[in-house]
């Protein structure tokens, strides 16, 4: 009997695969036997994601999700390499800066939204016709639980994050009756060079942000990879439309 959760021939694109989430998502992918296409803005960072998944089922990028004719290149090159794709993945992210509506620059609220909504649909469009050519997928928009609840200081970050939340219901209604499931996924604060570069070390980060959440830590970038691995896999064939929160309990109070 097929395993629920295996990918087995199937191609996947991840975008943001060059660290954190993003590289967890396509090492787990990768894990469960799809060929995986890791498309980060350094190049550098994708090669090294790609080093730790075997050479004929992994492809790099050097990708900006921002540019319209970079997210359709990533398609062309994902199919060119595995011949389909199943599976979207948009976990890349931008660093955004604290700051209220007040504080924040034009350019730094243009280029959070540039990368983190926008990247989001450039992808999407970008692959979307051939995830409908091999008969239906998955795509997957990594949002956050600051889409859901506000934090303070972070109003660029949390507008994008319930904006890809409600795209991806958008999508799901638009894509349903040609198999393609879309749902987001919200984790909580997780452990990786985002929080330092807010926190300035990961050890503030922990003391800080831990008790923000009812498990009274931070998550780990692999249970985000294993709830993505849920969202692609036969075994969230009925999921569609959904927001799937990984947060540690952080919104339940």
């Amino acid at each position: 009997m097929r395993d629920a959760f295996s990918l087995e021939g199937k191609a996947a694109i991840v975008t943001g695969a060059g660290s954190g989430i993003g590289r967890a998502i396509a090492l787990a992918f990768a894990g469960a036997g799809a060929s995986v296409a890791c498309a980060d803005i350094d190049a550098t960072a994708a090669n090294d994601t790609c080093a730790a998944i075997a050479a004929d089922r992994c492809l790099p990028l050097r990708c900006d999700v921002s540019k319209e004719v970079d997210a359709a290149a990533a398609a062309s090159s994902t199919v060119e390499a595995f011949g389909a794709i199943h599976v979207l993945v948009n976990a890349a992210a931008a660093t955004d800066p604290n700051g209220t509506v007040l504080d924040l620059e034009r350019a730094d609220w243009d280029r959070v939204f540039a990368v983190n909504v926008t990247g989001a649909f450039l992808m999407s469009r970008a692959v979307l016709p051939t995830i409908i050519a091999a008969g239906g997928g998955s795509i997957i928009h990594i949002a956050s639980q600051l889409g859901r609840v506000a934090g303070p200081n972070r109003a660029v970050y949390c507008a994008t994050k319930g904006a890809v939340i409600q795209l991806a219901k958008a999508m799901a209604v638009d894509h349903a009756a040609q198999n393609v499931r879309v749902n987001a996924l919200s984790p909580g604060a997780v452990a990786t060079r985002r929080l330092v570069h807010r926190y300035g070390d990961m050890d503030t980060a922990r003391r800080i942000g831990g008790p923000k959440h009812l498990l009274m830590r931070l998550g780990e970038p692999e249970e985000i990879a294993q709830a993505a691995l849920f969202l692609a896999s036969d075994a969230a064939s009925f999921v569609t439309g959904s927001d799937l929160l990984v947060d540690g309990g952080y919104t339940t109070v």
